[in-house]
């Protein structure tokens, strides 16, 4: 979590790399700022040279000349802002997803998946806004305002007395309620954060909220989100509304002031009617400005809440912020694969998952986990994979602690496939690229006939450029867990760990893949969590845990002869006869 709240220098690192252009955008505003203030004072020389019978086609060409180099600076430099508004986003968003890729498996496991979307989406959103009207505003309003102040000074002391007083109480209350903008800002963006995530959870699991009827439960869940999201919004709407008011009427009554207060002083002869126009002109392009800046102060708070949200992220460790150095643990030829030595390990805040777990897995073997769910069968895998690191103990990959291992060097010698199989969005040959990324065609299809798959690359005419939908909705779960496992096959890793790789499959099918998985255990070293015993029978060797413990190891002969739980396991299956 990020300290404290974070203030406008945040800010920086931002626009850091946009500083040429935001000091070519501050060149234009000075210009443009100077062109508006010289406005004035030619209105009060047009005015005088009339009054006068002087001639005044000169003023006037000037001030026409004043008024669209005004505008064609202005344009510029709005594009110019636009511009890097949308780096700043788009910086904001690659850092943002990239940090989001490389945080710890636990981050993910206890943040809803809407509120990090919401995150890289809405909260960036609202820096363009700080960006384009908040630094803009800011800046230019204090140049309008130094120089309007100034001429007016030197117009009238006393009419420049009696237009501050006026303004002074309106923008005084207008300021103190904008500096409660960013809290509720913040609430807002959190409260939009959990509509999304509502709305992810419903869409994610579509089909199952059909099936069960309960597309009406679900839309209240979201309605009840989005009503949050609604009352947050609408607590930053009346604050806002109050400062618009206070500061018009601060503003109408400096107005009405200085008109009362002028004319009086007309009427007196201490100043003329030009310098009472003149004065009126300044004191637009005083309180115009103001009135920008109080609103960019607001969007400025505003933007402040979402970035209290992004560094939030940002300032969350990655999964390699506490590695040791690349390169301090050395792996051996001659070492077993992968070894568990004494392991115990427990999820942040749970109770002990894993205790005391040893067993070996010899180069080239086939190795099985097998046990009761919740035994702890995929948390051994995640451990390998270093997705969480163990709570005492050792696991080793080639005779290396993997917490001395480059996580990089680690994952490039680990084929993995989880339990649900996951698959990507796109085309199928978009999904088998994702390990093997120069693979040709060829050796593409190889893979798809390895695990039984060749038919979705002739089943129509796009190929493997056939589309497989969101999370592969297009394929049937046997499909899109072998996918997976062809993907793995693709990164011809050392050692293949496979998660329920047969969960979804047919019996027909079933068979083709264990035959899969049997050639390619003579390249590879596999370690297989299943439940169905039927694909593990033929293992070199089969572990058994129950609660977190090994409770007995060796082939499925021995086991069925020596562990009573590995037998009941065996026979609720029918692989033998019941006794």
């Amino acid at each position: 979590m990020v300290a404290g709240k974070v203030g406008p220098a945040a800010l920086l690192p931002y626009l850091r790399r946009h500083r040429g252009t935001l000091a070519v955008v501050a060149g234009l505003s000075l210009l443009a700022a100077g062109a508006s203030l010289a406005q004035p004072v030619l209105v009060r020389d047009l005015l005088d040279a009339v009054a006068a019978g002087r001639p005044t086609g000169g003023t006037v060409a000037l001030l026409v000349s004043l008024l669209l180099t005004g505008a064609a600076l202005g344009g510029i430099r709005d594009y110019l802002l636009q511009r890097t508004a949308e780096g700043v986003v788009l910086t904001t968003r690659r850092r943002l997803a990239r940090h989001l890729l490389r945080l710890p498996i636990a981050e993910y496991d206890r943040r809803r998946t809407g509120d990090l979307l919401s995150r890289v989406g809405a909260d960036t959103t609202l820096l363009r806004a700080v960006v384009t009207s908040g630094l803009l505003e800011l800046v230019t309003g204090v140049v309008m305002v130094a120089g309007a102040t100034i001429a007016m000074a030197l117009l009238d002391p006393v009419l420049l007395v009696v237009a501050a007083g006026g303004l002074a109480v309106g923008m005084t209350v207008a300021l103190v309620v904008s500096r409660r903008v960013r809290g509720l800002s913040e609430q807002a963006q959190a409260r939009l954060g959990e509509m999304t995530s509502a709305v992810e959870r419903a869409i994610s699991a579509v089909r199952t909220i059909r099936a069960g009827g309960a597309e009406e439960r679900e839309a209240r869940a979201v309605t009840r989100s989005a009503e949050q999201a609604y009352a947050a919004g609408m607590r930053v709407a009346r604050l806002e509304t109050v400062i618009g008011p206070v500061a018009a009427a601060a503003t109408q009554g400096a107005f009405l002031l200085v008109l009362a207060v002028g004319g009086a002083r007309v009427a007196a002869g201490a100043i003329s009617v030009g310098d009472l126009v003149a004065f009126i002109l300044f004191l637009f392009f005083l309180v115009l400005p103001l009135g920008q800046a109080l609103h960019a102060y607001t969007r400025l708070q505003t933007g402040l809440g979402a970035l209290q949200r992004i560094e939030e992220v940002l300032n969350l460790p990655s999964e390699t912020a506490a590695d040791v150095p690349a390169g301090t643990g050395s792996t051996r030829a001659d070492a077993d694969a992968v070894t568990f030595e004494d392991v115990t390990f427990a999820y942040p805040g749970g109770s002990p998952v894993l205790r005391g777990v040893s067993f070996s897995v010899p180069r080239g073997s086939r190795v099985a986990l097998v046990g009761p769910s919740g035994a702890g069968k995929s948390t051994l895998l995640a451990l390998i994979e270093r997705f969480y690191e163990v709570t005492g103990g050792a696991v080793r990959v080639d005779g290396a602690d993997v917490r001395q291992l480059p996580r990089d060097a680690l994952r490039r010698r680990l084929g993995y496939v989880e339990q649900e199989a996951p698959v990507l969005a796109g085309t199928l040959r978009d999904n088998l690229l994702l390990t093997a990324p120069d693979a040709d065609e060829a050796r593409l299809r190889r893979a798809l006939a390895e695990v039984n798959l060749e038919a979705l690359a002739t089943r129509t005419p796009d190929g493997l450029d056939v589309q497989v939908g969101e999370g592969g909705v297009m394929l049937s779960g046997g499909e899109r867990q072998r996918l997976a496992i062809a993907r793995s096959l693709l990164a011809e890793s050392p050692i293949l760990l496979l998660d329920e790789p047969t969960s979804n499959l047919d019996a027909r099918n079933e068979a083709a893949l264990r035959e899969a998985i049997a050639a390619a255990a003579t390249r590879r070293t596999l370690i297989v969590v299943a439940h169905r015993l039927s694909t593990v029978v033929d293992s070199d060797l089969i572990v058994v845990l129950e609660a977190g413990r090994v409770v007995a190891a060796g082939t499925h002969d021995k086991l069925l002869a020596g562990s009573p739980l590995y037998r009941e396991l065996a026979t609720h299956q029918l692989l033998v006869p019941d006794p």
